[in-house]
């Protein structure tokens, strides 16, 4: 018998019983009764446990000298584990191996930390070590059900007529949002590519080119500050279709994510999904990603205040912003001190400068500022805020917009910190009707909300000079359980109407030509009308796995600092390389 496997250490069970087998693996936990040692064998498909008798002397002596990450193989013959260690947890739980050869392929350094589930360890040490981290079997889970949803993916795309296309990874810069990655050109001095933040600007030329559906999963770059749910690189599911309106890119999404769902994770999704404009996202939840999964919406008590006694409210109201109330169901026992408690953790968190609080109990309602208020005041304030006997009202008051997305925090926090979110079942709803522009105090100038070749709404194109914050996108976001997990539009496919959208955003003729010529000049030669979204796959893995980071879904992620601890990237590089590239560095000034 070869050393090649047989089986490997998931698959074995009693019906195996007497067979003789071979396996290959890791150490994973060794125990020396004696006369008898066990080993816990690890390879990605479970583990078996082998064992080694003293009767035969010579394997179990070389089995005396095993450790922990060794890889051994193993010939022997499978075997009913005693009664009393059987393990129904596992798959191969009702058996084990008698070792009757062994051979150490490699012997390993103690680990850096224990190779199981549920570690507890500096995050740090696990991206040095990733290639350790990556044994570990709840890392592994999550990584192939990341390869199963592409396979998902592609057939959905395929069976649906779209071609999937490779766009070019070094392109031309057009930064617009985060800022680009540059690499530069050795064989045109002075010049640079940038890697793509996304494949946008070339997939819309594929639709002037004919193909009117096309995807791609592609790696896309973004030199942006990290977040949990933030990397340098990560990748996204591309998509461009002709001829369509945003039902049609709805309605196959839907499906996409209804068939990902199913064949995953065994779970039926409820279609179409809710739709909701970005105004009333905003005011209803306090964010364009609003969490569904509990029914907790902000109330506007602004007219109930306005003439009230306290000055704060009326002065606030005056001032144009607003006060707003959310209820917190069955809390109106609240106390002082747990109050104080998220008081602090609310204004530390979303920046709001205080919060008040209102609590029906058996018929009486009591506020922290209700000497200022009228008891019909404060029985008004409840019934706008729909609460009822046993609640507790939350009330924040400011500058609108900031206090909706202040409120929008208190929303997240109560609804953590109280048990109100639904965990069991994914909520999924499409954002809607963004506003095309927002103004930039900084720049002194319009930003595109989405990116500079969405549409505005057709009824909305006579704004776009005279009152450019009234007019609407033709641009939709897709948000699972409070994360944006894909955004896209219907695309401008005019050179008229895109120059139009230029000048809006500042960027001169010249500007526009540089930058943007090559699409311009397409459009001129017959374009359909098109529109498509990008799905962000990292995050959406992220979400069906369990995850809370986006490094426990991609093999080699990098750290906060836009670091790989594990290889020391980025690093620095010769003297030469550089003049070859026609670069010289400035040295930084160290204080």
């Amino acid at each position: 018998m070869s050393w090649l496997r047989t089986h490997t250490c998931g698959e074995l069970t009693i019906d195996e019983k007497g067979k003789d087998v071979v396996l290959n693996g890791w150490v994973s936990k060794r125990r020396d009764l004696g006369g008898l040692i066990f080993i816990d064998l690890r390879d990605r498909y479970g583990i078996t446990q082998i064992v080694f008798d003293e009767t035969n002397e010579k394997i179990h002596s070389l089995a005396e000298n095993l450790r922990s990450e060794y890889v051994i193989g193993v010939k022997g013959k499978v075997i009913n584990r005693s009664k009393e260690t059987i393990n129904p947890e596992m798959k191969t739980g009702e058996i084990e191996v008698e070792v009757a050869e062994m051979k150490i392929y490699s012997k390993s350094k103690t680990p850096p930390f224990e190779i199981k589930d549920n570690l507890k360890t500096n995050e740090e040490t696990r991206l040095k070590y990733r290639y350790l981290d990556l044994r570990r079997n709840e890392l592994q889970e999550k990584l192939i059900l990341r390869s199963k949803v592409y396979h998902t993916i592609r057939n959905f795309y395929n069976e649906r007529d779209f071609t999937e296309v490779e766009t070019p990874v070094l392109m031309k810069s057009t930064p617009e949002g985060a800022r680009d990655y540059l690499v530069p050109s050795r064989v045109n001095p002075g010049k640079f590519f940038a890697l793509p933040q996304s494949p946008q600007t070339y997939k819309q030329l594929l639709m002037v080119s004919g193909f009117d559906r096309y995807f791609q999963i592609v790696k896309c770059f973004r030199d942006e500050d990290l977040r949990a749910d933030r990397q340098p690189e990560f990748t996204q599911v591309d998509v461009e279709m002709s001829f369509v309106d945003e039902e049609v890119i709805y309605e196959e999404h839907e499906r996409l994510m209804a068939e990902i769902w199913k064949e995953h994770l065994g779970v039926e999704l409820n279609t179409p999904f809710p739709r909701i404009s970005y105004e009333e996202a905003m005011t209803t939840y306090g964010s364009d990603k609003p969490d569904l999964r509990f029914d907790v919406k902000i109330h506007d008590i602004s007219d109930d205040v306005a003439e009230s006694g306290f000055k704060i409210f009326k002065s606030t109201v005056d001032k144009g912003g607003r006060v707003l109330s959310i209820t917190v169901p069955g809390e109106g026992s609240m106390g002082r001190g747990a109050l104080d408690r998220l008081t602090d953790k609310v204004t530390s968190e979303t920046g709001a400068a205080g919060m008040i609080f209102m609590k029906l109990n058996d018929g009486e309602i009591t506020c922290s500022v209700g000497k200022f208020l009228e008891d019909e005041t404060m029985q008004t304030m409840a019934k706008t805020s729909e609460a009822e006997d046993g609640d507790l009202v939350l009330i924040l008051a400011g500058p609108a917009p900031d206090v909706y997305k202040q409120m929008g925090g208190l929303r997240l926090i109560i609804g953590n910190q109280f048990d109100l979110i639904d965990k069991d079942q994914p909520r999924f709803l499409w954002v809607t009707d963004f506003p095309l522009v927002e103004w930039s105090k900084e720049d002194l100038r319009y930003h595109a909300l989405h990116h500079p070749f969405t549409s505005p709404k057709e009824e909305d194109t006579d704004k776009l000079e005279s009152d450019p914050k009234a007019v609407k996108a033709r641009a939709y976001d897709l948000v699972l359980n409070g994360n944006e997990i894909g955004g896209g539009s219907i695309r401008i496919h005019t050179p008229e109407l895109q120059q139009r959208m230029f000048t809006l955003l500042g960027i001169d003729e010249q500007e526009a030509e540089e930058k943007f010529g090559f699409l311009l000049d397409a459009f001129k030669y017959g374009a359909p009308p098109h529109g498509g979204i990008a799905l962000g796959l990292d995050r959406i893995v992220m979400l069906m796995s369990g995850a809370t980071s986006l490094r426990d879904v991609i093999a080699f992620p990098k750290n906060q600092r836009a670091q790989s601890p594990m290889d020391n990237s980025p690093s620095e590089v010769d003297e030469s390389q550089l003049k070859e590239l026609h670069i010289s560095l400035r040295k930084t000034v160290t204080q």
